[in-house]
């Protein structure tokens, strides 16, 4: 496999890791970037554009980046709060009046950021249709009731989360998620991310799909006594609902499904865009201020919910709206902050090492937050880091 791109003095272990990649974890086509201190030390490509294709990964080559989209949008409700226009700790209702029904009168803005608002199903799955509608998904939520009480405990929002989010954006601002992204951050930094994505961008999106590997040895793995897999294949379980919110769930190469944007699980991103939104989170980049406020990425990354997660079964770690370093999600290091993809992707940052990490794929496997071939890359890094 041909890998393309560069890596600074030093980070040379991390091409090789990613060339492993796609000698061993069947990776088809990815790509992963990597900044220290707001400079670029890693930019690798290689593979296929489209998953089951033969036209060559290139630079710009973009991906549909699933459940990375959280930390993403996450961002928005934050940049909200620094900016004061958003109270974290007012009720979803003071924004949104009709999502009290239901007994919901409690839930917190930042029950939403940390998975606590105890809505990660829904009685009545979206069609694909009516998840692509920006309005059906919010007022499936403001009908639902809880799962559990609100705020005393955790489970993983899969698709949820997206609706809670953009609802609260749209009734703060007057636009969705991806709209104010794309004007405030996104735009202005050039970053090649997108939650919506534009008609004149399409031909940069790989075609993405499922792919088998071997397993690698060592490394922080979740391995619990009942294992997601299994939760998932159970139909009556909070896992299996929580993914299954939308049934069936729309084609993820569906120009149509690109050009919408559902704040839980479609941004599209270049591993640069990705890498490059996280390092400007927490420090100057390429003449770009930093977006956060160090008093902000202390909230992101204080742990809002740990222990058993209802819904993904292992152990998870909450900021707000971000995962946090653990077994089920291994980042850099305690103190990093970012959000894996489902079956792959891999976004974060971590301040003290002034590190920000993206990698992006379009074979997507069946894990759900530690893929291996990420956790390679991130051990790579953590190598050269000697951490």
């Amino acid at each position: 496999m041909d890998v393309h791109g560069t890596v600074a003095e030093g980070f040379e272990p991390v091409r090789d890791a990613f060339e492993r990649n796609f000698d061993s974890l069947g990776d088809r086509g990815a790509a992963v970037a990597v900044y220290r201190d707001g400079q670029k030390v890693v930019d690798l490509w290689g593979g296929t554009k489209d998953v089951d294709g033969t036209a060559p990964w290139e630079r710009g080559t973009a991906q549909v980046v699933r459940s990375a989209t959280k930390g993403v949008a996450a961002a928005v409700l934050l940049l909200l709060h620094q900016r004061g226009q958003l109270d974290l700790d007012a009720p979803v209702g003071h924004y949104w009046p009709e999502f009290k029904a239901q007994g919901k009168e409690g839930v917190l803005v930042r029950h939403v950021l940390n998975h606590r608002a105890g809505l990660p199903v829904l009685d009545r799955p979206l069609t694909p249709e009516e998840a692509l509608d920006p309005s059906k998904g919010p007022a499936a939520l403001a009908a639902q009731a809880p799962a559990w009480e609100p705020g005393t405990d955790h489970g993983y929002h899969a698709l949820t989360y997206g609706w809670l989010l953009d609802e609260l954006v749209r009734r703060v601002t007057g636009q969705g998620t991806g709209e104010w992204l794309a004007s405030q951050v996104t735009g202005p930094l050039g970053l090649d991310l997108w939650l919506g994505l534009p008609e004149s961008e399409a031909g940069r999106v790989g075609r993405v799909g499922r792919v088998e590997g071997a397993e690698p040895t060592g490394g922080l793995r979740a391995r619990p006594k009942r294992s997601v897999t299994e939760a998932y294949e159970d139909p009556a379980s909070l896992t299996r609902r929580a993914f299954a919110a939308i049934s069936p769930f729309p084609d993820q190469n569906d120009p149509a499904y690109h050009a919408t944007a559902l704040p839980a699980t479609n941004a599209i991103a270049t591993a640069d865009g990705l890498a490059r939104f996280y390092a400007t989170l927490i420090g100057d980049t390429a003449g770009a201020a930093r977006l956060f406020t160090p008093e902000t990425v202390d909230m992101a990354r204080a742990e809002e919910s740990a222990g058993p997660d209802r819904v993904l079964v292992v152990g998870t770690r909450f900021g707000l709206g971000y995962m946090l370093h653990g077994s089920a999600s291994p980042l850099l290091t305690p103190g990093s902050f970012g959000h894996p993809g489902r079956g792959g992707a891999l976004g974060f940052a971590d301040p003290e090492r002034g590190i920000a990490f993206g990698y992006v794929t379009n074979g997507f496997r069946k894990t759900v937050t530690a893929d291996p071939r990420a956790q390679a890359l991130v051990r790579a890094v953590r190598g050269v880091l000697n951490l």
